[in-house]
């Protein structure tokens, strides 16, 4: 084989690597140079491509006759064939890049909307109707992130209200379901609940574990959210599917024989697929209370697809399944005005019958979400749900004690919820000269279905106890385990109610150089009720509502901001679907002034300021607040009255975030004063609003000592909060009370760490709500507990 001659631009390097074709069985070196020659070409001829360098003009090469081509022997043949594998193998496989790799030090499972650097604040909200950062947003709105959740060993939300300023927890009344049920401002917002902007009409126990955040909007809000909404909503975020791999696992051992079990895992597939699974288990006791059981399990399913840049689809199922003992609290006192616990009850007492109660709350739901950016200006997004919720219990209510004995009552309820909604947005982006424009207009299709039923036989096995109508059972010595010889059995009177909403809305803010944002939003519900029940009563209620809200946001720095907001919204006429009586909103049968009842309007104005301070890592709000409450319903005997006024003022002070790099901070302050203006008894004329708590306090907080280790704790206040149907006028009254918890968390090494929790230090003694009829009780919060959990994460 012949002499080779290299180019005249290798020639100087062929002198530094002399170069030999000639091939055989041992001469690696040789094809190691010969690859290096070939890839120093290639790279030189790109850079000389790309380069923005002159021409430089070189002498053209000197044509010289080629010799003759001979045939590459076999072991050249092999050492080809074996550098152009080595080339190929050593070539990076060609994998698209995945957004938001698992660096920079974030928690993998952090929560999009809060700030990275302080978890303790949310910046934005979800969905698509609040445009602005919260900064800029002309209205309080409280927001847990998961990590506020998890500080606060929040697992439900009931232990959300019960720990947040401004939200009282009720009880079921009056043939209402014994679910969730949240005062707000002042007013009964327990259908005012939604999962992922879509409303949750169950008043089911829901589980915290597939949160990813809570908001609490605080006034009315029927623009953004429909019908009620009278002292404002709450809005539970679910868990979607992300950008990020991780895996995520949680065990708690606690007092009351508590065992909890979490697990979160999301896979990245593809560049276009992501999967999410979650999972809960529990079981457990409550603590101070005897015999009164809590276990749960349930799942999360998401998945996120993204086809193309322009197109994105999310979609989750989610399954709670609840089971355990209900406790309907102990009794209150009426000559005393004080419950029984505080008076001569140990508060371990526990009122139910154990081979007859339990308590059963399951739901199913399914969300999928398309988003379409059409154009830079413009994006659509569809949101569709079908859910179905199943209530079921039998539970005791004890009342009128007296030194000795109590009466023991029963209340029971089966109940399923069946709810589809599909929500339209179209989002539209545009300029005005320096004025930036964002206006968002939907629509809002819905169909809500609830049955109702009871249990028949609740008391037949308990005739040793009969006393009239009553059954009346030791005070102090309750015959929990009385044996039930035949099961109770669903009565088969089931009251079936229907509504069909239809609704479009439109909410425009400008927003000019961020100095000035105005907002105003606009929606018109068409709302059509109708039922039936087993005695062949019927009722249908239509109603049209129109309600907006203005708002106007001024920021006199980029970190402050001062607003001023009012809103209006509207309780139509049996809208709180599981009551069973006007006289707690719900539908009346066979009733034509009912059915000629208009909804209820709701006012509001509130002027605040809001700053971000610390680095814009602390996020401090103050407002003060006004609302209004006309038309509403009353009963007197059996005519449904409409006419009566109330009103709801006060002040509200929140913080969230951090303070310094080691020190997180979230609380509030609402300091309320109600008072009825207007009402068919004329006695309730000036009395302050029952079932409230109209000074609130809580504070929760974490400091860093050193790199492991974390301490922190929380103090919640709630004042007296008086009982009665409006107004506080029958005197009973339940204490204030103060709780503190502590927490310890030690970090064992990146992917492991250990936290012990004391909720309830001192055992305080407190109730969480009051049963309005003239027979009270009271649900008595749990006692003392200790956790100690173990996180270990991938």
């Amino acid at each position: 084989m012949g002499q080779a001659r290299a180019p005249r631009s290798l020639r100087s390097m062929a002198t530094v690597y002399p170069v030999n074709d000639t091939f055989d069985g041992n001469s690696g070196k040789k094809v190691s140079a010969v690859a290096g020659l070939i890839a120093v070409a290639s790279f030189s001829g790109a850079e000389a491509q790309q380069s923005n360098l002159p021409p430089v003009t070189v002498d053209a090469p000197v044509a010289r006759p080629r010799p003759a081509a001979s045939k590459p022997s076999p072991d050249a043949l092999r050492a080809r064939t074996a550098l152009r594998r080595a080339a190929r193998r050593s070539q990076p496989a060609q994998v698209a890049a995945v957004p938001f790799p698992n660096a920079g030090g974030l928690a993998p499972d952090r929560n999009p909307y809060a700030d990275a650097a302080a978890p303790y604040k949310v910046d934005r909200l979800s969905g698509t109707r609040f445009t602005e950062p919260l900064l800029n947003t002309p209205k309080t709105i409280t927001v847990l992130g998961k990590e506020i959740l998890e500080d606060k060993n929040a697992t439900s939300l009931r232990d959300v209200a019960r720990s947040t300023a401004g939200v009282t927890l009720g009880t079921g009344e009056g043939g209402n379901a014994f679910g969730d049920r949240f005062f707000i401002r002042g007013f009964d917002a327990r259908n005012d609940v939604f999962i992922d902007g879509i409303r949750d009409p169950a008043v089911s126990i829901r589980e915290n574990f597939f949160t990813e955040q809570i908001e609490i909007l605080r006034g009315p809000a029927s623009s953004f959210a429909g019908r009620g909404t009278a002292g404002g909503a709450i809005n539970i975020v679910t868990k979607q599917a992300t950008d990020r791999n991780f895996a995520k696992a949680e065990t708690t051992f606690g007092t009351d024989a508590t065992k909890r079990v979490t697990l979160d895992v999301n896979q990245v597939i593809s560049s276009t697929l992501a999967v999410r699974f979650d999972g809960l288990y529990q079981d457990a006791h409550v603590a101070g209370r005897n015999y009164v059981t809590d276990g749960r399990w349930g799942g999360l399913a998401a998945a996120k697809w993204t086809p193309t840049d322009f197109i994105k689809v999310t979609a989750n199922y989610v399954h709670t399944d609840l089971n355990g003992l209900p406790d309907f609290g102990v009794p209150y006192n009426r000559a005393l005005r004080a419950p029984s616990t505080d008076i001569n009850v140990p508060r371990e007492t526990y009122y139910g019958f154990l081979y007859r109660d339990f308590q059963k709350a399951k739901q199913d739901f399914g969300t999928i979400t398309t988003e379409v950016q059409v154009a830079p200006f413009l994006t659509l997004t569809n949101k569709s749900r079908a859910e179905r919720s199943i209530l079921d219990y039998i539970g005791t209510l004890p009342n009128n004690p007296t030194a000795t004995t109590v009466n023991l009552g029963s209340q029971s309820r089966y109940q399923v919820t069946d709810v589809l909604a599909n929500v339209s947005d179209a989002t539209f982006k545009f300029d005005t000269g320096p004025v930036k424009h964002t206006l968002v207009a939907g629509a809002e299709f819905s169909q809500e279905k609830v049955m109702r039923d009871t249990y028949a036989g609740l008391t037949a096995e308990l005739s040793g106890f009969q006393s009239g109508n009553s059954i009346v059972v030791p005070l102090l010595a309750p015959p929990n385990f009385q044996p039930i010889s035949i099961p109770p059995r669903r009565a088969n009177n089931p009251t079936n109610i229907k509504v069909d909403t239809k609704a479009a809305y439109l909410i425009e803010t400008a927003n000019f150089q961020d100095i000035v944002i105005l907002n105003g939003g606009a929606r018109f519900d068409d709302y059509d009720i109708s039922g039936f029940n087993a005695a062949g009563g019927t009722t249908a209620n239509h109603a049209g509502m129109f309600n907006y809200n203005v708002g106007g946001v001024l920021k006199p720095l980029p970190y402050a901001s001062l607003y001023a907001a009012y809103a209006t919204s509207s309780n139509p006429a049996g809208a709180e679907l599981d009551a069973g009586s006007a006289a707690y909103g719900g539908s009346v049968f066979n009733s034509l002034p009912f059915q000629a009842l208009s909804p209820e309007q709701n006012k509001a104005a509130e002027v605040g300021t809001k700053w971000e301070l610390f680095d814009r890592h602390l996020l401090v709000t103050g407002a003060l607040f006004q609302t209004d409450k006309t038309n509403a319903r009353e009963t007197q005997g059996s005519n449904i009255i409409a006419g009566a006024a109330y009103q709801v003022r006060g002040i509200d002070l929140e913080v969230a975030g951090k303070i310094t790099d080691k020190w997180s901070i979230f609380g509030g302050l609402v300091l309320m004063e109600s008072r009825v203006l207007k009402s068919i008894e004329a006695a309730q004329v000036g009395a302050q609003l029952a079932n409230i708590a109209h000074q609130s306090f809580n504070v929760l907080t974490k400091y860093k000592l050193t790199e492991p280790w974390e301490i922190g704790g929380q103090a919640t206040f709630a004042s007296k909060i008086y009982g009665g149907t409006f107004g506080a006028i029958n005197g009973n009254v339940l204490p204030s009370h103060w709780r503190f918890d502590a927490f310890t968390e030690y970090k064992i090494d990146s992917h492991i760490k250990a936290k012990l929790s004391v909720n309830n230090i001192f055992d305080t003694v407190y109730y969480d709500a009051f049963y309005r009829s003239n027979t009270p009780f009271v649900f008595i919060a749990p006692g003392r507990s200790v956790w100690l959990t173990l996180t270990g994460t991938l």
